[in-house]
């Protein structure tokens, strides 16, 4: 075991640490992912610890590097709050992926630019409020009469409804709180789900197919959503790749997250380069042998170095 000569924080949010009265339910997948990543960043000369984002600017000098993998409550109405976090830490540690980075990715209105630079994107129409006669205005747009409305700052599924045009309209409290977007339901989403693909350091890591539970057609964990091994084509892989080659840069870490439309495509749904689950129990091996928390590990020491 090589001397541990650099110091690597994950950043939380304080309801996945231990004590906090409302602990998430989906805590485990913390201690999941961290079984892996700590032993893999050791065996690569460094130390990995985890840290109340809130709390991390006032220790940033500390750490050679600061990664906000799990702020699992950011877009809860803290959004702004977050991003100064982040800028503060920026000015006194490396911070993986960049501040700049983080705040483009934080709106989903990255999902237009996407669009702009030639990515394959579900049709997307973006509105300040979530008001019924907007949204109604959309799916005149979009041309269906069954949409998803998402915050344009969220994540989980958080605040996120499933609408059918003359169905009742969804209460406030369901619906955004503030800016919002509006998608077309994709229906295979029920038959085969969504797929995941993830990139360290800009290399190819593993994928994964996520399906919802009957009934629904959130495919996260908490929803009853369940995760499968997927060995992408090469056709899909391509796919998932032209997804990040039209950005200026290159994110240490990001998941791809694509949904099937109806002519057969994969479509870009997200492009997670903030907090993503890396689903590394989907990439070979255990504990500190798991080849994505390698590639995660090894990408990081490159950038410490470079």
């Amino acid at each position: 075991m090589p001397e541990l000569s650099k110091r690597v924080a994950i950043l939380v949010s304080a309801n996945l640490l231990p004590g906090h009265p409302d602990l998430r339910e989906d805590v485990f997948e913390l201690e999941e992912e961290m079984g892996k990543l700590i032993p893999a960043f050791a065996a690569n000369g460094m130390e990995l610890v985890t840290i109340d984002w809130r709390k991390a600017p006032d220790q940033a000098k500390l750490y050679d590097a600061m990664l906000p993998l799990f702020v699992w409550d950011y877009f809860e109405n803290n959004e702004e709050e977050f991003l100064s976090a982040m800028a503060r830490i920026e000015q006194n540690t490396k911070l993986f992926n960049t501040f700049k980075v983080l705040q483009w990715n934080a709106n989903k209105a990255y999902l237009d630019d996407m669009e702009a630079r030639g990515a394959a994107t579900i049709p997307t129409v973006t509105l300040s409020h979530a008001h019924e006669m907007e949204v109604l205005r959309a799916m005149e747009e979009l041309r269906t009469d069954k949409v998803v409305i998402k915050p344009d700052v969220g994540g989980g599924a958080w605040r996120q409804v499933l609408y059918e045009k003359g169905q009742p309209f969804p209460s406030k409290d369901d619906l955004p709180p503030d800016g919002a977007m509006v998608q077309p339901f994709l229906s295979r989403v029920t038959e085969e789900g969504e797929y995941s693909f993830l990139y360290f350091g800009g290399a190819f890591s593993h994928a994964l197919q996520k399906t919802p539970k009957s009934g629904d057609y959130r495919v996260q964990s908490i929803y009853g959503g369940h995760e499968h091994p997927y060995t992408p084509t090469s056709e899909e892989r391509d796919r998932a790749r032209s997804i990040l080659d039209v950005l200026d840069f290159t994110p240490l870490y990001a998941r791809v997250d694509l949904l099937r439309g109806d002519d057969g495509r994969l479509l870009l749904i997200e492009l997670e380069l903030i907090e993503p689950y890396l689903y590394l129990p989907f990439a070979d091996g255990e504990g500190g042998n798991n080849k994505g928390a390698q590639k995660l590990a090894k990408a990081v020491l490159k950038k410490l170095s470079d």
